[in-house]
């Protein structure tokens, strides 16, 4: 199992490496959760034993943390990509800012009775290896 993580911002100002291994990997369908990623959900990997280094751009990081909720986003400030962060010791990393393959399978759902409306039986659309003509 891979214990050693690249990852960084769709510019590539920030980059980041994830040394340790992940406790728990949810898709989180919150109404927060979509409306910062603009999409179906948020895929989060936690870890309260992973060590997070930054290689470039620390400085570039900017961090939102949603007033009277315990919602909170770090992104790039150049390009808007979620980056990784800490919260009260939990190390919460944006599966999709990661350059090197995940071995973990999302644990699961959460939060699913926030599902977008259209948000459902998604695998039984026809899907594309590139952007349909």
């Amino acid at each position: 199992m891979n214990t050693h993580h690249l990852g960084s911002c769709l510019c590539g100002t920030v980059s980041f490496r994830i040394d340790g291994m992940f406790d728990r990997f949810y898709l989180c369908h919150c109404e927060y959760c979509r409306k910062d990623s603009g999409s179906a959900h948020s895929a989060n990997l936690f870890s309260a034993t992973a060590r997070l280094e930054w290689l470039s751009g620390p400085g570039e990081i900017t961090r939102f943390n949603l007033p009277g909720t315990r919602h909170t986003k770090s992104f790039c400030r150049v390009c808007g990509s979620a980056m990784p962060y800490t919260l009260g010791g939990l190390l919460v990393v944006p599966a999709g800012a990661l350059s090197t393959t995940v071995d973990n399978r999302p644990d699961g759902h959460a939060f699913v009775a926030s599902r977008a409306g259209w948000d459902h039986a998604l695998a039984d659309l026809p899907a594309f290896d590139a952007f349909p003509a």
